[in-house]
């Protein structure tokens, strides 16, 4: 391997780099018929007409210095190998980076994968001939490498390698850099990059911090109140999540959700009669679950 991928090993890089295939290492096995598959026909065809657009996700290999494990893109290898070639492009990540990149989000980022369009036609492909290869149509290119537009470098690097959907930047674009870096941070800190969410936070929007300013300000003031107070309740419940993780651990804070949730279920006077009815059985179970003050545990000098 040349000294560009050696250099990438201390942590991820959202350049691209060529890694050989020698040193690539599956992590699961395809299925069997594979080949025959609608998207092996896909990928195949991109990479002949254009080469690979979608670079390989890989980590260090746990056991085997040099090496690579695959994350994402164990098709993209498998017609890379088929048609001779020797070197996959790919995106290196840090182990320990390895869980919350790909297992959670099984793809590209969205500003990845248009940094990628951009420079596949940057390169001198055209868009035309790009867009045959992905499958999607001119208009859809075209609409990608507007994606950007209006938003700033630091919320763009904030949400470089998250999930966001392409719909949430056309939000994020109705307001001022400011407002777009405290969206970003609240997407971050609450784990939920969804497009409902991307909404409440311009409902919740001052109009001097809109490019442009709503017209119906005074309609909205009810419901920009109320979005406000389920925004600071679900920031109390992120803080508070995270202590219940420090203090009591993974096993006791999914205790303390399921105790919450079954005293709630109680709380139902027509589900305790429908369990009392048919299910008493079950009914009594629930009761001591709710009773349970804390889990077991094998350390003497913590308190039961």
């Amino acid at each position: 391997m040349d000294k560009r991928n050696q250099q990438v090993e201390c942590g991820f890089n959202p350049e691209w780099f060529d890694v050989p295939l020698n040193v690539l290492h599956a992590s699961k096995v395809l299925p069997l018929r594979v080949k025959q598959s609608i998207k092996y026909a896909q990928i195949r065809s991109s990479v002949e007409a254009i080469g690979l657009v979608e670079p390989v996700i890989i980590i260090p290999h746990p056991s085997v210095p040099g090496h690579f494990s695959i994350l994402d893109g164990h098709v993209r290898v498998e017609v890379l190998s088929d048609l001779g070639r020797d070197q996959a492009r790919c995106l290196i990540a840090k182990d320990d980076e390895g869980f919350t990149y790909n297992r959670r989000v099984n793809r590209t980022a969205a500003i990845q994968d248009y940094n990628m369009i951009v420079r596949v036609c940057e390169s001198g492909v055209p868009v035309e001939k790009l867009a045959a290869a992905l499958g999607l149509s001119v208009a859809t290119i075209r609409g990608r490498f507007r994606m950007l537009d209006g938003i700033c470098d630091e919320a763009t690097r904030l949400l470089s390698d998250k999930p966001v959907p392409r719909r949430v930047f056309s939000i994020l674009r109705q307001m001022k850099p400011f407002r777009q870096i405290d969206a970003a941070h609240a997407m971050i800190n609450l784990d939920n990059y969804s497009g409902r969410f991307a909404l409440a936070m311009l409902e919740t929007t001052s109009d001097d911090q809109l490019v442009e300013a709503s017209k119906k300000s005074a309609e909205k003031n009810g419901t920009v109140e109320a979005i406000q107070r389920v925004e600071r309740e679900l920031a109390a419940l992120q803080t508070d999540t995270k202590l219940l993780e420090e203090n009591y651990g993974p096993d006791s804070l999914k205790f303390v959700v399921i105790k919450s949730y079954v005293a709630s279920l109680l709380n139902n006077a027509r589900v305790v009669r429908w369990l009392a009815q048919f299910r008493s059985e079950y009914l009594q179970q629930l009761q001591l679950i709710t009773e349970i003050k804390a889990l077991p545990t094998n350390d003497p000098s913590r308190p039961a």
